[in-house]
């Protein structure tokens, strides 16, 4: 998954680095590769906290972003997060599927180097993340 990074520079301080689609989650650094590698810890950090608290991620576009006065000359970085990094750990869960449709579930995640969870925890990603990006065109 990417999050969008603003990062700004006054003279003499640190580099400062705000993630504007997941509020109030920022960090700093003294260089700009520790600025982003401190900015990446605080991402997963925030995002756990996010997650505990029912709190949604905003999915403005770097354009929209772009466009916002409270970033005026941010330098943008894209950070891409791998999404294993953000699993805090399995729940096991009991669901109902039509056993014709857990059959395709099970042959595609197989000839996929997939489990049938791996699969189903990934399609639920995609689903929840392309729906945000929609609502965000609203």
């Amino acid at each position: 998954m990417q999050y969008v990074l603003a990062i700004h520079k006054d003279p003499g301080s640190d580099y400062g680095v705000t993630v504007p689609n997941l509020p109030g989650c920022f960090s700093a650094g003294g260089t700009l590769d520790a600025a982003i590698g401190a900015a990446r810890e605080a991402v997963l950090l925030h995002l756990e906290g996010m997650d505990a608290e029912g709190i949604e991620i905003q999915n403005r576009t770097l354009e929209q972003l772009q466009a916002d006065p409270e970033y005026a000359g941010a330098v943008w970085v894209v950070l891409d997060l791998d999404e294993a990094e953000l699993e805090t750990g399995a729940e096991r869960v009991n669901v109902t599927l039509p056993a014709r449709l857990l059959r395709r579930i099970d042959r595609f995640a197989e000839s996929h180097g997939e489990t049938r969870s791996g699969f189903l925890a990934r399609a639920a990603r995609e689903a929840l993340h392309s729906a945000g990006a929609e609502e965000s065109k609203r």
